[in-house]
């Protein structure tokens, strides 16, 4: 029973730590692929849109959180799952939901209680967060399975 007990805690600790992994990649694959949109394409669409509703500076504190519980939910609910599964395609198609959801909660509940928020603004930013938990979702589990033993 002992040994018993002992080998279970092991595999359990062992879980942990592929989880830990698993997310510490995404979320790196997250920063790095929102990065290039925050960085290179979105600025100008963003001030265009809802500049009068922008700050100077972003709050990079508020920021970090939400990519720690984005991230924290894409791995709980498709990438973790996506690692155990033979199919890629349907994995992908899984990540893209999420981010459709989760993004259009963002951004149909500001288009729906914000004074100026532009439909153009909902419409591009769901296409993204579609587009953008996709990708990550198809780079962590490609790499997670990889890596991740």
């Amino acid at each position: 029973r002992i040994l018993l007990k002992r080998v279970r805690l092991r595999v359990e600790k062992n879980k942990r730590l592929v989880k830990l992994k698993l997310y510490i990649l995404a979320f790196m694959i997250f920063l790095a692929i929102d990065s290039l949109w925050l960085g290179l394409a979105a600025p100008q669409f963003y001030r265009s849109q809802i500049g009068h509703l922008m700050a100077d500076l972003p709050n990079f504190f508020a920021a970090g959180i939400f990519y720690l519980i984005f991230v924290f939910g894409m791995v709980f609910f498709v990438i973790e799952p996506g690692m155990n599964s033979e199919s890629m395609p349907k994995t992908v198609v899984r990540g893209a939901i999420f981010g459709f959801v989760t993004y259009a909660t963002y951004d149909l509940t500001n288009h729906a209680t914000l004074s100026g928020w532009p439909i153009l603004m909902t419409i591009v930013d769901m296409a993204w967060g579609t587009t953008l938990s996709a990708a990550v979702t198809l780079v962590s589990v490609w790499a997670g399975k990889r890596l991740i033993k």
